[in-house]
C-alpha cells in the first residue's frame, strides 16, 4: 500500500493510468499537479502558484480552503458522512431544500437532490416525460432545445446538447432525437425584435403535440460557446410554453448563485420555470451535488400517475456532507455583498479585456457578471496555450475558440489584473 507519493510518482501514474476529461491518451495534454489551494491560488508541486481564473469549472465561487466551508464539513463528518436517502432523511438535506425553495424563482416548491449537474438534467427530462405520461399524453416525448446549448455528458443530457457543433455529435446515432431551434440570435443588450423568437415559435407551433418541454440555459449559453442573449428572449419563451402547453426547464447549473450578476439568471427575465436545475457552485466547489426543483403541478402530475412515484434514485442522493457544505456556501454567499463583488469584477473585466477588442486574431470580447470572454477567430491549441498561461502565473482553461475567465467572487483587484493582463499578453504572443 502506497501511503504517499512523490511528484514524480504522481506524474508517472497519471501518464500511465489516468484518463482526464476530454483528453487523448495517445497525445495527452500536460496535467499540472496541484498540492494545495487557498483563496484564489493553486500551488503546484514544483512550488509555483497560479491564480485560478476558472473557479474550478465555475464552482469554487468562494475560492479554496475557506474556513467556514471547512468547518461545515468537519462538523458534519463527526456526525454522519453518508446515509441512504431512501426512507431516511436528515437535517442538512432539510435545511438545504428549504433554502433552495426560498431563494429560487417563485413556485418551485419540490426538490430532488442528485450528485452532478448532468444527472440533475436527466432528472428534469424524466420529470417532464413522466409528468405527461401520467396524464396519458404519451405522445409528448420529445424536447425542444437550442443549437449551441450544452446540458451535460450523460446520454439524456447529451441528446439536448447542440447535435452538430457540440461536444457529443459522435453519439448522434444512438441519442434520442430531439427538436432544435436556432440559438437565440440576439445579444444581451439588443433592442428587442420579434423575429428573435420566430424560429422557436415556429417549431412549437408545428411540434407542440409531441414536445414535453423546452430546455434552455438562461441568458448565457455556457459550455456551448459562452453566448449571452437578451433576457426578453426568456420572457417570450416562457409565454410561448404557456401558450403551447409545454413545460419549461431552465438549466441554471452554470449561471446559478450569482455568476451573471443575479442570484439566478432567471431573475434577469423575471420568469419562473416549471423545472429548474442547479449544480456546480451549489457547494462552493467543495463536493459534487446538484438539485432539480419543480412546481407542485409537476410533482402532483407525476405522483398521480400509474407508477405513483418518481422513478429515479441516486445512491448518494442527499449526501449529508455535501448538503452541509452547500448550506454553508449559500449562507456565506447571501450574507456577503456578493452583488457588489460581481459588479466590480464585471467592470474590471470589461475595462481590461477591452484592450483586445479589434485585435486581428480576436472575433469578440464580451462580459456579463463575473464572466469575461475573448473569442478568437481560430480554434485554440489548448496544450500549447496552457503553457503560456502557466508562465504568466495564471490558470486559464480555454475551449474551442474561447478564452474565458470566471474567477471566484473573492478575488482581489490586483489578482484579477494579473489574470486579465496575462490573457492580453498571451494573446499577443500566441496569435
Amino acid at each position: 500500500m502506497i501511503e504517499s507519493l512523490t511528484p514524480e510518482q504522481v506524474a508517472t501514474i497519471d501518464k500511465m493510468h489516468i484518463w482526464h476529461p476530454y483528453s487523448s491518451l495517445l497525445n495527452p495534454i500536460p496535467a499540472y499537479q496541484v498540492v494545495s489551494a487557498s483563496g484564489v491560488h493553486l500551488k503546484l508541486s514544483d512550488g509555483r502558484s497560479l491564480i485560478d481564473g476558472t473557479s474550478s469549472w465555475w464552482s469554487a465561487i468562494h475560492g479554496y480552503n475557506h474556513p467556514i466551508l471547512n468547518k461545515a464539513l468537519v462538523s458534519q463528518m463527526n456526525k454522519v458522512s453518508h446515509v441512504m436517502f431512501g426512507g431516511i432523511t436528515h437535517e442538512p438535506a432539510a435545511q438545504l431544500c428549504k433554502k433552495l425553495v426560498d431563494i429560487t424563482p417563485i413556485g418551485l416548491e419540490k426538490v430532488f437532490l442528485s450528485d452532478s449537474g448532468s444527472v440533475s438534467v436527466e432528472v428534469a427530462l424524466k420529470m417532464a416525460l413522466q409528468y405527461w405520461s401520467s396524464q396519458g399524453r404519451h405522445e409528448k416525448s420529445q424536447f425542444l432545445s437550442f443549437k449551441k446549448g450544452y446540458h451535460g455528458d450523460t446520454l439524456g443530457a447529451m441528446s439536448v446538447c447542440d447535435p452538430i457543433n457540440g461536444m457529443h455529435s459522435l453519439f448522434s446515432d444512438v441519442l434520442a432525437k430531439q427538436i432544435f431551434a436556432e440559438s437565440p440570435p440576439c445579444s444581451f443588450d439588443d433592442t428587442w425584435e420579434d423575429f428573435f423568437i420566430s424560429d422557436v415559435r415556429s417549431k412549437l407551433q408545428k411540434n407542440n403535440k409531441t414536445i414535453a418541454a423546452v430546455i434552455i440555459e438562461p441568458v448565457m449559453q455556457a459550455a456551448g460557446g459562452l453566448n449571452f442573449y437578451s433576457p426578453r428572449y426568456l420572457t417570450e419563451l416562457r409565454q410561448l410554453c404557456n401558450d403551447f402547453d409545454v413545460l419549461l426547464i431552465v438549466d441554471e447549473i452554470a449561471t446559478g448563485f450569482g455568476r451573471t450578476g443575479r442570484l439566478f439568471a432567471c431573475e434577469w427575465s423575471e420568469i419562473s420555470p416549471d423545472i429548474l436545475c442547479v449544480g456546480k457552485a451549489l457547494t462552493g466547489g467543495y463536493m459534487t451535488l446538484a438539485a432539480t426543483l419543480c412546481t407542485v403541478k409537476v410533482s402532483d402530475g407525476i405522483c398521480r400517475g400509474g407508477a405513483g412515484v418518481f422513478m429515479h434514485g441516486p445512491t448518494y442522493m442527499g449526501n449529508p456532507l455535501a448538503c452541509s457544505v452547500a448550506n454553508a456556501s449559500i449562507d456565506l454567499l447571501l450574507t456577503s455583498d456578493w452583488q457588489s463583488s460581481v459588479s466590480k469584477i464585471n467592470a474590471q473585466l470589461m475595462e481590461q479585456l477591452s484592450e483586445l477588442t479589434g485585435y486581428a486574431a480576436v472575433k469578440d470580447v464580451r462580459c456579463l457578471g463575473a464572466v469575461g470572454v475573448v473569442e478568437m477567430l481560430n480554434k485554440i491549441d489548448i496544450g500549447k496555450i496552457q503553457k503560456e498561461f502557466i508562465s504568466e502565473g495564471i490558470w486559464i482553461r480555454p475551449f474551442d475558440t474561447r478564452i474565458y475567465v470566471m474567477p471566484p467572487y473573492n478575488i482581489s483587484s490586483d489578482d484579477l489584473t494579473r489574470l486579465t493582463s496575462g490573457i492580453v499578453r498571451v494573446v499577443h504572443r500566441f496569435f
